[in-house]
C-alpha cells in the first residue's frame, strides 16, 4: 500500500538562539567553504560529526544537541570566533566589487550561467568531475568579482555514483540519497509561502518543476527539481542522478536545464540579457529565448534570432565529436513536434540547425551545434583546445579559413582560495600581503615569491605532504575494513606511504585516453624506481570511471592489483570515491602532479593548476592547459607534442620518456638536499612554477576575459538589437533577408595582384577587382584580400585579410575595387579575394553559403 498521499509533512529546522543565530546565515551560504575561518568555525564545533556529515554545516547544526549547542553559545572563543565570521561575510557582501569599479556602464548587465553540474563543495554532490568542478569555482570568482550573474542547474537526488572497489579492484557503484532540507539548499518561495513552480510539457511528458537556490557568495545558483509529488513516479526520476539513463531520458533533462532553466528564471522574475551555456547540454535554451522574444514583440523567428543570439555563449569542453550529445531524429519528432509550431519554423529548418551541413539527411541532431549556430560568442577552454575545435567544427563554417573561425578560446583556470592549503596560505600573506587574495591575476605581487626563504617554503610542503599521507592512510584504512580485510591487512595501512619520500599524484576521470596506467608499462622498472633506498618514490592515485565504461573500470583494476604486489604495497595507494576532498587532499599534498593524455585529448584540465597554487610541479604531456604553462624551468614535459598514428607505438614512446624523466630528472632534484636537507634546486623550480602559473591560471582571470570578451560585447550589442522598440533588430533581419535573396547575383569577375614571380619581403602590393554586385550596392559588401604563406599543400595557412575599397562604379551593378598589402614574410605567399555582407551599422555579417571567393 502507498502511504505517501497520506502523509502530513513538515520540516524540523535547527532551534538556534539569537547569540548563534549567524552560524544559520553563514551555513547557507557556500563563501564559508573558501573562507578558512568559516570552515574552521564548523569544525571547532564538533570535528568527528564534522567529518561524518562530509563537511555539511546544514546537517550538522541539524544533529548536534541542544547541550552542546548551550556550551558553545557559553564559550567565549568560539562566540569570539563566531563574530569573526559573521563580520567577514557582512564585509564580504556589501565590499565594493571589481565589476562595480571597472564595468560601470553595464549596471542592467545580466548574466544566466547554464551548466549541467556544478562541484562547489562535496557536501553538494551534484557534479561528476572537471566540467562541474569548473563550473562551481566560475561562479566563485565571479561572486567575488561582483558579476551580475545567476547559476543554472538541476538538483540531482542522488548525484553522481559513489565509488568503492571491491577485494579485485573492481569499481563498484552506489547512489546515496541527497537530503535536501539537510543541504545548503533553500527552497524558493512566492510571496504567500509557496514553493515557485511551473509547468513543462513536451512530447508526450508533463511535469511539474520546482526551483532550489543555493547561496554562493554574492551569486545565487538555481537548481531544479522534478521529485514533487505533483508528477509521476517516471517524470519524478528526470533529476535522480546525473548522467543516466538513456538517449530520451538525456534529452529530457537536457529540455528541462535549458527550456526549464530559462522558464524558471521568469519564475523567479529574472529576465537575463546574457545566456553562457556551459557545454551543449544548454543549447535548447536559445529556442526557448526566441520563442519568449516572438511571443512577446510579435516577430517572427529569424528576427528574434539576431537578438537571441547576439546575447548568447557558449563554450565548449569536448576535443572529441564522439563526447556531444546527439539524439536521433525520432526523439525530435517525438518530443519537440508542438513545440515546433510555437517558433513559426518548419521541421527541416530545425533540423538544420543542429546539423554541419544542413542537407545532410545523414547527420544526427548535434547539441553543439545547435550552440555553436545560435552563439554570438564561442570558445574552446585553452588555446589548443580552440584549435582542435575549429578542426572539429569546420564545416559549419565551410567558406572561412580555418583559423578564422569564429570560435576563440578561453583557457579555464581555479578558484585561488578554493584549493590552496592552509599552510601555503599563511606563507604567502606572510611574505606577499594580501593582494593576492584580492587579485590572483596581479604578477608583480606572484614576483615576490622569490623572497620567500627556502627553509620556510620547505616546511609548507613538508606539512602539507604529512597531511596528505595521513589522510591517505586513514582512508585507506577504511577501504580495507569496508571490504572486511583481516585486521593485518588493515593494520598495514598505518605503514604505508612515508612522509618524508617523493610523492607523485594522479587523479582524475578514468577514461581510457587519460593513460591512467601509462606508468605501469614496464612494471620491473617501476619497482627499481620506487624502491631506490636512496632517492624512494611513492604514488597516489584516485579516480572514477563511467558506470558504463568497462575499460575505464579496467584501468582501475590494473592499478589497485599492482598496489597489492609486495614490491608495491608500501608506494602504491589507491584512494575511493574521488570527490572534491580527495582532490583537495591531493592537490595540497602531492610533490608532483602527472599527467598522461594522449595528445590532443585533453581540452584543458584544471588539476595540475591547483597543484601549482600549492607549490607542487607538473609533469604532462604537452596537451591542454599544460601547452601555455610549461615554460622549460617550472615543471616537466613528456616528449614534445607528438602525435602518432600508432596509439600502441606512442604509449611505449612517451612510457618510456616518462621512467626517464622520473630517472634523471625528477627523483635527482628532489633528493639533491644541501646540509640542511632543503633542495634548493627543486624549490627554484617551485618558485618559478608558482610565479609563472599563479596568476594566469585562475578563475579570476578566466572571468574578467570571459566579461571583457563576451558578456559585455554581448550586453552591447543585444541593447543595440533591442532598443527603440527593436528598430535595429528589425532593419537587420530584414536587411539580411533582402541581401540573402540577392547572393546568387554576386560574382567576381576579375582579380589582379601587380606583382611578378618574386619580391622583396616588406614591399607593398596593389590589388584590384571587379566585382558584379547586382542589386546589392556596393556599401553592402566587404571586400577582403586573404593573403600568406603557402603551406606544402599549396593552401594559405595562417593568412591575413586586407579590406579593398570601392574606387569606381562602372554601371550595372558591376564596381572596381582596390587596395594594397604588404609582404611581411619570407616565402612562397597566395592571395584571394572574398566578397560577404556587411551591414552599415553592424559590419561584417557572415552566413554559410553567404561568401564568394575568388
Amino acid at each position: 500500500m502507498d502511504f505517501t498521499s497520506m502523509l502530513h509533512k513538515f520540516t524540523v529546522v535547527p532551534s538556534l538562539t539569537e547569540e548563534l543565530a549567524p552560524l544559520q546565515r553563514i551555513a547557507y551560504n557556500l563563501w564559508w567553504s573558501w573562507e578558512p575561518d568559516g570552515t574552521n568555525l564548523f569544525r571547532r564545533m564538533d570535528a568527528d560529526l564534522w567529518k561524518t556529515t562530509r563537511h555539511n554545516p546544514v546537517e550538522m547544526l541539524g544533529i548536534l544537541q541542544q547541550t552542546t549547542l548551550d556550551a558553545l553559545k557559553s564559550d567565549e572563543g568560539f562566540m569570539a570566533h563566531l563574530q569573526l565570521v559573521d563580520e567577514k561575510l557582512t564585509e564580504y557582501l556589501a565590499a565594493k566589487t571589481w565589476f562595480q569599479r571597472t564595468c560601470k556602464d553595464a549596471s542592467n548587465m545580466k548574466v544566466a550561467y547554464f551548466s549541467m553540474e556544478y562541484g562547489l563543495h562535496e557536501s553538494l554532490p551534484i557534479y561528476s568531475g572537471g566540467l562541474g568542478i569548473l563550473a562551481g569555482d566560475h561562479l566563485k570568482s565571479a561572486s567575488d568579482l561582483g558579476l551580475p550573474l545567476v547559476g543554472v542547474g538541476l538538483l540531482y537526488r542522488q548525484g553522481y555514483f559513489r565509488q568503492y572497489l571491491n577485494n579485485e579492484g573492481w569499481q563498484q557503484e552506489y547512489y546515496p540519497e541527497n537530503d535536501f532540507y539537510n543541504l545548503p539548499l533553500t527552497l524558493e518561495r512566492d510571496e504567500n509561502g509557496a514553493p515557485v513552480m511551473f509547468e513543462l510539457e513536451f512530447g508526450p511528458r508533463k511535469f511539474m518543476v520546482g526551483i532550489w537556490r543555493v547561496q554562493v557568495g554574492r551569486v545565487p545558483l538555481y537548481l531544479l527539481d522534478t521529485n514533487l509529488k505533483e508528477n509521476s513516479p517516471d517524470d519524478r526520476l528526470i533529476t535522480a542522478q546525473l548522467y543516466f539513463g538513456d538517449k530520451e531520458m538525456r534529452m529530457i533533462q537536457e529540455i528541462l536545464l535549458g527550456i526549464g532553466g530559462i522558464r524558471a528564471l521568469r519564475a523567479l522574475g529574472f529576465t537575463p540579457n546574457v545566456c553562457h551555456m556551459n557545454e551543449g547540454h544548454a543549447a535548447f535554451l536559445a529556442l526557448e529565448r526566441i520563442r519568449l522574444l516572438m511571443e512577446k514583440r510579435g516577430i517572427s523567428f529569424s528576427e528574434a534570432r539576431e537578438i537571441v543570439r547576439a546575447g548568447n555563449i557558449f563554450t565548449t569542453h569536448t576535443p572529441v565529436e564522439a563526447g556531444i550529445d546527439h539524439f536521433p531524429p525520432e526523439l525530435i519528432d517525438k518530443f519537440f513536434a508542438r513545440y515546433l509550431k510555437s517558433l513559426g519554423i518548419s521541421y527541416g529548418e530545425f533540423i538544420g540547425l543542429e546539423r554541419q551541413n544542413p542537407k545532410n539527411l545523414q547527420e544526427s541532431f548535434c547539441m553543439a551545434v545547435l550552440a555553436l549556430k545560435l552563439a554570438g560568442h564561442a570558445n574552446g577552454v585553452s588555446q589548443l583546445h580552440g584549435e582542435v575545435s575549429r578542426r572539429m567544427w569546420k564545416n559549419v563554417w565551410p567558406e572561412l579559413p580555418e583559423e578564422q573561425l569564429p570560435l576563440t578560446s578561453i583557457t579555464n583556470g581555479v578558484h585561488t582560495r578554493t584549493w590552496i592549503s592552509t599552510h601555503m596560505a599563511s606563507l604567502l600573506i606572510r611574505y606577499l600581503g594580501t593582494r593576492w587574495l584580492e587579485d590572483p591575476t596581479e604578477h608583480n605581487v606572484w614576483r615576490r615569491i622569490a623572497k620567500i626563504p627556502d627553509a620556510e617554503l620547505w616546511r609548507a610542503r613538508l606539512s602539507c605532504r604529512e597531511k596528505l599521507v595521513d589522510f591517505a592512510r586513514r582512508r585507506l584504512k577504511e577501504q580495507l575494513i569496508k571490504v572486511g580485510a583481516t585486521t593485518k591487512e588493515i593494520a598495514t595501512a598505518e605503514e604505508v606511504l612515508d612522509p618524508e619520500v617523493l610523492t607523485i599524484g594522479f587523479a582524475r576521470r578514468f577514461a581510457t585516453y587519460k593513460r591512467g596506467t601509462l606508468l605501469l608499462r614496464d612494471p620491473d622498472r617501476l619497482a627499481r624506481v620506487l624502491n631506490n633506498p636512496e632517492m624512494p618514490v611513492q604514488f597516489i592515485f584516485a579516480g572514477k570511471a563511467h558506470p558504463q565504461d568497462h575499460e575505464g573500470k579496467e584501468l582501475i583494476r590494473q592499478i589497485v592489483q599492482a598496489s597489492h604486489q609486495e614490491r608495491f604495497r608500501h608506494s602504491i595507494v589507491f584512494i575511493e570515491d574521488y570527490d572534491i576532498e580527495v582532490a583537495r587532499h591531493l592537490v595540497q599534498g602531492v610533490d608532483v602532479w602527472l599527467n598522461t593524455p594522449l595528445r590532443p585529448m585533453e581540452a584543458s584540465g584544471t588539476s595540475g593548476m591547483k597543484v601549482a597554487f600549492n607549490g607542487g610541479l607538473n609533469m604532462s604531456v604537452l596537451d591542454g592547459w599544460w601547452c601555455e604553462g610549461y615554460q622549460g624551468n617550472n615543471g616537466w614535459a613528456i616528449g614534445k607534442g607528438e602525435v602518432y598514428d600508432d596509439i600502441e607505438y606512442q604509449d611505449q614512446v612517451e612510457g618510456r620518456a616518462l621512467y626517464d624523466l622520473l630517472e634523471k630528472e625528477v627523483i635527482p632534484l628532489f633528493y639533491e638536499q644541501g646540509s640542511d636537507g632543503i633542495p634548493r634546486s627543486w624549490i627554484a623550480t617551485m618558485k618559478a612554477s608558482m610565479q609563472s602559473l599563479c596568476p594566469v591560471f585562475s578563475t579570476d582571470r578566466m572571468v574578467q576575459e570571459y566579461t571583457g570578451h563576451c558578456y559585455l560585447p554581448s550586453y552591447t550589442q543585444w541593447n543595440r538589437l533591442v532598443e527603440n522598440e527593436l528598430t535595429l533588430a528589425l532593419d537587420f533581419a530584414n536587411w539580411k533577408e533582402r541581401i540573402f535573396k540577392a547572393w546568387p547575383q554576386v560574382r567576381i569577375e576579375q582579380a589582379e595582384a601587380r606583382v611578378g614571380d618574386s619580391i622583396a619581403v616588406g614591399s607593398t602590393v596593389p590589388v584590384s577587382a571587379r566585382i558584379t554586385l547586382g542589386e546589392i550596392t556596393a556599401d553592402e559588401v566587404s571586400v577582403e584580400g586573404y593573403i600568406g604563406v603557402l603551406d606544402s599543400t599549396g593552401n594559405i595557412r595562417g593568412g591575413e585579410t586586407v579590406t579593398l575599397e570601392m574606387k569606381d562604379d562602372l554601371g550595372n551593378g558591376v564596381f572596381e575595387f582596390s587596395g594594397v598589402f604588404e609582404c611581411r614574410f619570407c616565402g612562397r605567399h597566395g592571395f584571394m579575394l572574398r566578397v560577404m555582407p556587411r551591414h552599415k551599422i553592424l559590419g561584417n555579417c557572415y552566413e554559410p553559403g553567404y561568401l564568394v571567393w575568388g
